[in-house]
């Protein structure tokens, strides 16, 4: 095994908590690339979050900011790190609740998406795996960050 994609995350509201968010955003993300590497993965793709910052004062993107840091110790070759802005697409597929205000708020997204910044425009979930794998297999050396307005369809 050489790659290895991490999506893992939840919202402090799903989780129930700020320790409960911590556990699957920080804790079980690392785990996961802990265990990929010590069975011999090189390059690393995560999924993290636009504005995360190990120094932020908005919990969220600082537990993100956290993650990213501890992933880039982790001895691998390559870490790739997607910060997507609001990911749209069919989240009721995945068993995941529809959140009422994300909707409300991709639907303005859409209609506003000409005047709005590429880093700002709601985002699919498919575009940015499919940044996230072209990201890893490129294979550069060291960290790189893919922001939101990197990943999205030209």
């Amino acid at each position: 095994m050489d790659d290895v994609f991490i999506a893992l995350g939840t919202t402090i509201k799903v989780a129930g908590s700020q320790p409960a968010f911590r556990a699957v955003d920080f804790d079980a993300v690392l785990a996961v690339a802990r265990s990929a590497r010590a069975a011999g993965a090189r390059r690393l793709g995560l999924v993290s979050a636009m504005g995360a910052s190990a120094s932020s004062s908005v919990f969220y993107n600082r537990v993100k900011g956290e993650m990213e840091a501890a992933a880039g110790q982790l001895g691998y070759d390559t870490v790739v790190l997607a910060r997507p802005s609001l990911l749209s697409g069919d989240r009721s597929t995945l068993g995941q609740p529809q959140r009422a205000a994300e909707k409300f708020a991709a639907a303005a997204m859409r209609l506003l998406r000409p005047l709005t910044p590429a880093n700002y425009r709601a985002i699919d979930a498919a575009d940015v795996a499919a940044a996230l794998v072209n990201g890893v297999l490129a294979g550069r050396p060291g960290q790189t960050v893919l922001l939101s307005g990197d990943m999205q369809p030209r």
